[in-house]
């Protein structure tokens, strides 16, 4: 579906002007031809040459230069609405709305403020088998997806908070039931994603929402072929590199200074962590960067006023991601802009806080929050209050 056009009538993008008819031999206005053979009266004073001077109407003069161009804008103004309707109702369409955050049980109050998470799964949906070794995600297109990123983004009264939660986080997982095979769970201890594993975002909303008490308002997922196809489509997103950056498991190979990353180098550069002397922590920190030097390059004004450019963008983020069941395009733009306010200083980049970057359990090493300074900057979100905690990004 494309956006609302004018029609193309002449083959050449106008509308061909009407001919106008010639005059009627019946026309009673005023032309002198007989009607069914009866005169027409004409009124007037005679002239000196004996004709008449018409007292009718005068000709309309042409249009004035301003008149033109008022009547102008007016059609551009139309034409520009139309095609805004045409392109709302196409994107709002693409979105997938997979998951129903009302079905989850046992939630905690929703909070002030607004929060969102958002996650970077591991789907491979719509990558060739070529493109998957390209951008060395491995696996198959239809290998079960889990998370490679979440993000707990808060907006309020206090601008935006985007704190990360690292993947392998030592959590609680509330009792569920397995969809795949139907069998209960009790709650146990394990990393944070193999809630997503266990039971999707349903499990993992559920999990967060658990152990930390924020009310989770919209959830926003989007896989690899998402993510490269958006950042392909803006042209790049600008980073700048304090060192160098090499990890065969990703692909990324960035020398220190500033590059224009594509989608494949964009891709490697926030998921390489084994190179990152803080591990899933200083993944964290890129993911977070990135993801707010993206959203700064989609608005700028090269971006948004270029059809050629925002089309495609909308088609790649669309084409791959899964919200809530009300999340819509004006959550989805107020997402975009609390993502941007970061770039513009109106808010902060956090790791959740960590007591233990290497805590050995059974399920192998972890990472465990420092339960006291975590427990404060949740409230805080969910408080909509000022945050004073947390380790900057």
């Amino acid at each position: 579906m494309h956006p609302a056009r004018p029609p193309n009538l002449d083959g050449y993008g106008t509308v061909p002007r009407t001919p106008v008819p010639p005059p009627r031999l019946n026309d009673p206005i005023g032309n002198g031809h007989p009607d069914n053979g009866r005169p027409v009266a004409r009124t007037g004073r005679t002239g000196s040459g004996g004709g008449t001077i018409d007292r009718g109407r005068r000709p309309a003069d042409p249009p004035s230069r301003r008149r033109r161009i008022t009547r102008a804008l007016i059609v551009l103004s139309t034409v520009l609405a139309l095609g805004s309707v045409g392109t709302y109702v196409w994107a709002d369409t693409e979105l997938h709305r997979e998951v129903d955050l009302g079905k989850i049980a046992d939630r905690p109050a929703q909070g002030q403020g607004t929060n969102y998470l958002i996650v970077g799964s591991d789907s491979r949906v719509g990558l060739s088998e070529r493109a998957r070794k390209d951008l060395h995600t491995g696996g198959s297109a239809d290998a079960g997806r889990r998370t490679d990123s979440m993000i707990l983004l808060h907006t309020g009264a206090h601008g935006t908070t985007m704190v990360s939660l690292p993947r392998d986080s030592w959590v609680t997982i509330p009792a569920h039931i397995r969809p795949e095979t139907g069998k209960h769970y009790r709650a146990t201890k394990n990393k944070l994603n193999a809630a997503f594993s266990f039971g999707g975002p349903d499990l993992l909303v559920r999990t967060i929402e658990a152990n930390t008490g924020v009310h989770v308002d919209h959830y926003t997922e989007i896989g690899f072929a998402g993510f490269v196809g958006i950042v392909n489509a803006v042209g790049g997103v600008p980073m700048c590199l304090d060192r160098d950056i090499k990890d065969e498991k990703s692909g990324a190979n960035l020398k220190k200074g500033c590059h224009t990353l594509d989608g494949r180098t964009a891709l490697a550069f926030v998921r390489q962590r084994h190179q990152e002397a803080q591990g899933d922590l200083g993944r964290s920190q890129n993911q977070q960067k990135f993801l707010a030097a993206l959203a700064h390059k989609a608005a700028t004004p090269g971006v948004l006023l270029d059809p050629g450019t925002v089309y495609p963008t909308m088609s790649a983020g669309l084409g791959t991601l899964i919200v809530d069941k009300d999340t819509g395009l004006p959550n989805l733009t107020s997402l975009f802009k609390a993502m941007k306010a970061v770039t513009e200083g109106d808010g902060k980049r956090l790791n959740v806080p960590v007591s233990n970057l290497a805590l050995q359990t059974p399920k192998g090493s972890a990472v465990q929050w420092n339960a006291r300074q975590a427990r404060q900057l949740f409230t805080e979100l969910n408080s909509d209050r000022p945050v004073t905690v947390g380790k900057k990004g």
